[in-house]
């Protein structure tokens, strides 16, 4: 480790709210905003961005929760969004449109925030399953991560006051679940003097919290370490038992779990005997294991990316032991699961070939040594991007089981469906269906296969003309690195071209529809490519764990790999290749901005880490250290050094750098806004072309309502569209 301090000539901006920070954040926003967000064409693709967002004939994405499905609807008349409920019976007719009558608003954001002077933004909730009366609603300070929770009763439409003992929990970040009506799992750094905090800033205990106390001194029934990233907690309505967790880094956990029936504030937990790296899930009767790398049970061995499924009543009776599990995928070089969502008698698995969805689907057997038969999933397009939104495994219980019941009570086992027809079928699941030029589907996957369509977003662009092709680039050590190039419309030859990556934290892209870059980008005739770099998720564990820590260069690598390759196969040339990418993809383009800026013509980096000295002390930094290292250790000289972006900043009379705006969020309180403002004054100071603009609220996704989201993307469209030439530039 490097004993010299690394001088910092701008600590000073990483003071969020400072008089002086403020002042340097709102000259440098004015002036972008003055320069990109003015003109005909921007001020056209401003309009036109928000009438997309605004746009009434929208779907309604809904959640299901028993007889009703939840959304939050965002137009320009609110827009802070509309907490509202439609019945299932509406929904299952077809989506229904923003004006019909079966629509009951629940909550008006813009009208409670009006209220009480306060920026809330909607950040969620949690119903009350499998009664459905009370909800406990999530508001966060301008999209911030830490949220105020309250309790609201959805039979009378209102929220419960303190005067009749409502759940109210004051800012934090926080998560909270119901056991029963009077009692809820909560975890949250409540004391004063942080001491049931980690050092990541998110709990550090699990507290059973019962109505009319004290939440700060509700039941600890779990603790965690403070170099610990979280715990986490959670209660089955059905078999009323309890799971608790801590994450030793953002990549492990040890899980442990309380056999049904026994109370968690006088009993001790027992261990899920599996390792760390082993993701563990519980439904109803069953537990999951998803390993990132190799594990072995009952003398199998299970690469790394299995889906594996044990009855719980084998471990109940044996806690140190794990049986001999059920296989429900087994991955290939080319194929991942990306998500798992259980049904009462059915399991989707999400699986990611090459990139693109399919969805695979298992019945639950009725005993323990019953079989795992797959299921028909007709009707699904291919080549799209399919998410599973929701699906009520819950739906038609009875209504309430453990209602009163002391925690660690089990549901009775004579549940069964009721009210057959108001409510989904509890295999019943709704999905998202698209393709980078084929707008949403809400698509219905019924108990028995079927698909249904209840509804289709329009157009928001022309796509005629504008064509997608997949493709490979090799990378500096051979690894092949897929990408999708989408090319608007017009005449062969280079193009100027958008670039996006990621490639962290085993997050996957997909392709699928981006109704702003249609038409703000590939409808002018621009290409835009999306790349799956190693670090993220698009083959599964092993892909992400390519760039992790030491390895983080592959990632850098593999984007230049896909940079050059477009210049190579003439869809573009330098000049006219812009790229961009966010918070983890922000760190990236750091990358691309001092070590290959001859790469690039342009670059966009928002909501960014890039100084990597620092990062671990500013807010949620501490839990990424599993991805990136360590930088008080040997990790800085090993590796983190040797390509912090802030840190290798060189003057303009050595290198020329491509222009750069930079974008961040005053309220982000995940990657902190210090990043891209020391990074910016750095690159002032020597001599390089940037543009700055930060927004005051909008939290880690950089904007808080419609209009804030149509002029982020305004400015980073317009600044590509000035900044990367329209035809090939000379040659001389």
């Amino acid at each position: 480790m490097t004993d010299t301090a690394i001088s910092d000539l701008f600590l000073h901006l990483e003071a969020v709210d400072s008089p002086e920070a403020l002042g340097w954040v709102r000259d440098r926003s004015a002036r972008t905003v003055a320069d990109l967000a003015a003109g005909d064409h921007a001020e056209a693709a401003h309009s036109r961005a928000l009438e997309i967002l605004d746009a009434t004939d929208r779907i309604a994405w809904p959640v299901l929760r028993g007889r009703y499905a939840y959304t939050l609807w965002k137009d320009g008349d609110h827009p802070r969004g509309l907490w509202r409920r439609v019945p299932w019976t509406v929904l299952a007719d077809g989506a229904p449109g923003v004006d019909h009558p079966a629509w009951e608003t629940l909550v008006d954001v813009g009208a409670l925030a009006e209220e009480e002077g306060v920026n809330w933004v909607y950040s969620g909730t949690v119903v009350r399953r499998p009664v459905d009366d009370r909800a406990l609603l999530r508001l966060s300070r301008g999209g911030a991560d830490a949220v105020e929770v309250r309790e609201y009763d959805l039979t009378e439409r209102r929220f419960i006051t303190a005067g009749e003992g409502a759940f109210h929990l004051p800012e934090a970040k926080c998560s909270v679940s119901w056991v029963d009506r009077d009692t809820v799992l909560l975890t949250a750094p409540l004391d004063p003097d942080g001491s049931d905090a980690t050092d990541s800033g998110y709990a550090r205990v699990v507290r059973l919290w019962r109505r009319g106390t004290d939440p700060a001194q509700a039941p600890v029934i779990f603790e965690g370490r403070r170099d610990d990233v979280a715990v986490g907690a959670s209660h089955d309505p059905v078999t009323g038992r309890f799971l608790a967790s801590r994450a030793p880094d953002f990549h492990t956990s040890q899980e442990v779990f309380w056999t049904p029936g026994t109370d968690p504030a006088s009993t001790t937990p027992l261990a899920v005997p599996v390792p760390e790296d082993c993701d563990v899930t519980s439904c109803g009767d069953w537990l999951m294991l998803r390993p990132r790398t190799d594990l072995e049970i009952a003398g199998r061995s299970h690469p790394g990316g299995s889906v594996l499924v044990v009855p719980w009543d084998a471990v109940d009776a044996e806690p140190g032991r794990l049986p001999d599990p059920v296989v429900l995928f087994s991955p290939t070089p080319s194929t991942t699961v990306e998500d798992v969502t259980w049904g009462r008698g059915r399991i989707l698995l999400t699986v990611l070939d090459d990139t693109e969805s399919r969805i695979d689907a298992f019945s639950l057997p009725d005993t323990a040594d019953g079989e795992w038969s797959p299921l028909p999933v007709e009707g699904l397009p291919e080549h799209v991007s399919v998410d599973v939104l929701s699906c009520d495994r819950l739906s038609g219980m009875d209504d309430d089981p453990v209602s009163g019941a002391a925690p660690g009570s089990a549901a009775p086992s004579s549940a069964v469906p009721t009210h057959a027809g108001e409510r989904p079928h509890p295999d019943d699941a709704v999905l998202a269906v698209s393709g980078p030029v084929v707008p949403p589907s809400l698509v219905l996957l019924r108990a028995d296969g079927s698909t249904t369509t209840l509804g289709s977003t329009p157009h928001r662009f022309d796509s005629s003309g504008i064509e997608v092709t997949r493709h490979t680039a090799v990378s500096d050590d051979g690894t092949e690195v897929p990408y999708t190039v989408m090319r608007g419309p017009g005449p062969a030859g280079p193009r100027p071209t958008i670039l996006y990556g990621y490639g962290g934290f085993e997050v996957s892209m997909r392709p699928a529809y981006a109704a702003l870059r249609g038409a703000l980008w590939l409808e002018e005739g621009g290409v835009y490519v999306v790349a799956g770099i190693r670090g993220g998720g698009e083959y599964g564990p092993s892909w992400h764990r390519a760039a992790v820590r030491e390895k983080r260069p592959r990632a850098f690598e593999d984007f230049a790999s896909v940079a050059r390759a477009l210049v190579e196969e003439g869809v573009t040339t330098r000049d006219q290749l812009g790229a961009t990418g966010g918070s983890n993809g922000g760190l990236l383009m750091g990358v691309m901005l001092t070590r290959y800026p001859e790469l690039f013509g342009a670059l966009a980096i928002a909501v960014p880490l890039l100084d990597m000295k620092r990062y671990h002390l500013l807010l949620a930094g501490a839990s990424w250290m599993a991805e990136y290292g360590d930088p008080d250790s040997a990790d800085w000289d090993d590796f983190l050094g040797a390509y912090s972006p802030y840190q290798h900043i060189r003057p303009a009379s050595e290198v020329r750098y491509p222009p750069v705006l930079m974008t961040t969020s005053t309220r982000d309180d995940r990657v902190h806004p210090g990043h891209a403002r020391k990074m910016t004054a750095a690159l002032e100071d020597a001599g390089h072309e940037v543009q700055y603009y930060e927004n005051i609220e909008g939290g880690h996704a950089g904007a808080a309502d419609n209009s804030q989201e149509a002029r982020k993307a305004v400015l980073t469209y317009e600044f590509f569209r000035r900044r990367l030439p329209r035809r090939r530039p000379h040659q001389g």
